[in-house]
This record gives structure tokens, sequence and C-alpha cells, in this order.
């Protein structure tokens, strides 16, 4: 019986629909994650650094769970990442030769561009965490200290954002973000089966309030 359930479940998650349903699920977690993650980078727009510096300390403070929660986001990522490239490759090997979207019925510019979208994205999360996660480059490192000995992020942050090519950087990956979000979030629905026009509707402009 386990066997059984084992062999379905892999036939499921092999199968297009199955794959979409596994992208839904991780880009609804990242997009969690997401949400959490800039509203506590915010704080920095308060104009008070002690609001995001106690914010950085008690991510600090959590340790190896801090780890835990970072493996678990990369998993998931490299997950949607694989299945983004393996549906990608499923779709372009279904299309008869000579086959071109040439109407916007057909397919949004935001969705035809997805994967171009997401490529931005995957290479500007490596910029980001070699930055400031590991902080292999940049300003970022042990001069940044606030008075208890704690990392400034506050400072640091202002520092690196002066650096016209830094903030240029983040801008066009944020623009990236914000299209793969906006088809993302609005279509993950379909493959989670919220199909009904009132729910899409719903969807889609939640999708534009997020992005």
């Amino acid at each position: 019986m386990v066997a059984n359930a084992a062999r379905g479940l892999k036939a499921l998650f092999s199968s297009t629909l199955g794959i979409k349903v596994l992208m839904a699920l991780t880009g609804l977690g990242m997009v969690g994650f997401l949400v959490t993650h800039v509203s506590g980078n915010a704080l920095a727009l308060t104009g008070n650094p002690e609001h995001i510096n106690a914010y950085a300390k008690k991510l600090k403070d959590l340790g190896p769970l801090l780890w835990v929660a970072r493996g678990g986001l990369i998993a998931m990522f490299l997950a949607h990442l694989v299945l983004a490239f393996k549906l990608s490759a499923r779709n372009a090997a279904a299309r008869p030769v000579g086959y071109h979207f040439n109407s916007a019925v057909e397919a949004s510019w935001t969705s035809r561009h997805m994967i171009y979208t997401g490529v931005v994205i995957l290479l500007f999360v490596l910029v980001h965490l070699a930055h400031y996660t590991l902080g292999l480059w940049g300003a970022s490192g042990a001069a940044f200290k606030t008075a208890f000995d704690n990392h400034d992020v506050y400072r640091m942050v202002v520092l690196e954002f002066s650096n016209p090519a830094i903030a240029g950087l983040y801008v066009v990956a944020m623009a990236a973000m914000l299209l793969h979000i906006w088809h993302g979030f609005g279509s993950l629905w379909r493959s989670l089966g919220a199909s009904h026009p009132k729910l899409q509707e719903g969807a889609q402009k939640l999708s534009m309030a997020l992005a």
C-alpha cells in the first residue's frame, strides 16, 4: 500500500500538473518569506537606526535555527528553479515547429518572460547573499558596529545604497521581482485548483497589490 502511494505521488509530481502544483507551493512559500523579509528591512526607512538594528540582532540571536530556516528557503528556491526549467523544457518540446506567440490573448508579456525574470532574480539572490549575508564584497564588515558591539545594519545599508551602481542593481532586480510576482502569484492559484472567475479576479488584484 505504501509502495503504491509512493508510486502514485511520483507519477503525480512527474506530470505537468504535479510540477505546476509544486511550483505554486514553493512560490507561495517564497512569497511568504519575501513579505516577512521586506517588512523587516523596511524598518530602515523609519530613520531610527535602533529599529532595524534590533531586528537584525533578533535574527542573529536565533543562532542555528536561522541557518535551518535559510537551508529550508534555499531548498525551496532550488526546487522552484529546477521545476521551472523542467516545465519550460516540456512546454518548448510540446510546441509545433514554427509556433510563435503573436497575440496578447495567447499569453501576456510577463508570462512569456517568467523564465528570464526568474534568472535575473537568481543572479540577484546570489549577489545579495554575497553582499549582505556573507559580506564577501562591499562595505559590510566588522567596521560597522554599534555602541553595544552589535552589527550596525542601518549604517551599512545607508552607505551601500549611497553607491549609484549598487542602488541601480537593486532597482533592476526589484523590477524583475515585481513582474515575476505579478504574474506568478496571480496564476499559482489556478495550479492549486482555484479557477473560479471571482477567485481569479481577487488573486490578480492581490498579486498587483503584493508586487
